[in-house]
């Protein structure tokens, strides 16, 4: 079914409400890679300091994290295919083969039930045709964001780092189109990887579009 915006605010304020929930919105992306860090220790490492106990790689990933966000929330310019390999160059700096890179080699995804999903590999001329033509369709800006998030996350396009890339890239469309943030809550996860996992065994995205649209989209009614 079409997703209509549940949110209509303009670009700028939709900059300033992601920049008001940055350490949450850093917090919650970096369970992406299993980080168990807490929300006060995401904002201290966020804040440029260090915490006993959390290694230098998850210190890496919220540091990348909270960049890649900066990003796109100071990017007020029309989003394109290139921003969207920027914004891996960064959340993927110190993860992947090649930052920033479409991958050109084989990956593997391990499933919510331990079995693996294997996607093809992806083509850069095809995809960024596959962008353009979405960016251009005359649909809502959140079914935009939705449904380039969920393609690229199955398509598995970058090297490394392809969750959190594209829930960037999402959120991005999302602010250009004042339409709110993507942000799945954390106590609603065990039943976002259930839908992820069975996604990437049909490749049918309609059943976590709209239980993302219904759970996942936050913002403020002007």
């Amino acid at each position: 079914m079409p997703l209509k915006d549940k949110y209509h605010m303009s670009a700028d304020q939709n900059r300033r409400l992601a920049k008001q929930n940055l350490t949450r919105l850093v917090y919650t992306n970096s369970r992406f890679e299993g980080l168990t860090t807490t929300l006060p220790q995401t904002q201290t490492i966020i804040d440029g300091l260090g915490v006993d106990g959390v290694s230098i790689d998850d210190i890496n990933t919220i540091v990348q994290l909270k960049r890649g966000w900066q990003y796109i929330i100071n990017d007020s310019s029309p989003f394109t295919f290139d921003k969207m390999k920027s914004i891996n160059r960064i959340v993927a700096l110190y993860d992947s083969l090649d930052p920033g890179a479409i991958r050109t080699g084989e990956s593997k995804v391990v499933l919510a039930s331990d079995d693996t999903y294997t996607p093809p590999i992806p083509n850069e001329t095809q995809e960024r045709k596959y962008f353009d033509h979405l960016i251009n369709q005359n649909i809502s800006t959140t079914d935009k964001a939705i449904t380039l998030m969920y393609h690229n996350m199955r398509n598995q396009i970058f090297w490394d780092g392809n969750k959190r890339s594209a829930t960037l890239a999402a959120n991005k469309i999302m602010m250009d189109g004042g339409a709110g943030l993507i942000n799945v809550p954390l106590d609603k996860w065990g039943k976002w990887n259930d839908l992820i996992s069975d996604y990437y065994r049909t490749g049918n995205m309609e059943k976590i579009k709209e239980w993302t649209y219904i759970n996942g989209i936050q913002g403020i009614n002007l």
